[in-house]
């Protein structure tokens, strides 16, 4: 069984392209950093993995996760290699994210990356009832939630 879940921090913002054809698929990249477990030195270390994710997941990714943010992904490793200019065969290694969720909440979020501008005011967060451990959704928002 080839299975990984992941939980680290975006090194950078996704970055999306779309397959060519009649069908144009989304296809987000992004690299997370993972906190190694053990450190050497008494200095923290992390690993680096490259993720991608396809359609409309790519697409979440596109529109929800910045630089900084704690994710949560699981999927596949996927190895493979091809020749480049030089003539040397470089070898890839890369996560096929088959679920990907956040992993802190917004305020953690964006104190976790420092100062935060946003063009658009935000959206009004939604709160967890402590009775019955559902989201209140509040009135106003206008876009598609960002769950299937």
């Amino acid at each position: 069984m080839n299975k990984v879940v992941l939980v680290g921090r975006l090194t950078r913002d996704p970055e999306v392209r779309y397959s060519q054809g009649d069908s144009a698929t989304a296809v987000a990249r992004y690299t997370l950093a993972v906190d190694r477990k053990f450190k050497r030195d008494n200095e923290a270390s992390a690993d680096f993995i490259p993720c991608v994710v396809f359609g409309r997941s790519a697409e979440f990714a596109e529109k929800y996760f910045r630089q900084g943010m704690r994710v949560s992904i699981s999927g596949r490793i996927q190895t493979g290699s091809y020749t480049n200019k030089e003539g040397v065969k470089v070898y890839t290694t890369e996560v096929i994210i088959e679920d990907q969720e956040f992993a802190e909440s917004r305020a953690e979020s964006e104190a976790n990356r420092g100062s935060f501008h946003q063009a658009a005011a935000p959206a009004p967060s939604p709160s967890v009832d402590a009775g019955d451990g559902f989201m209140n959704i509040p009135d106003g928002i206008d876009e598609e939630l960002p769950f299937n």
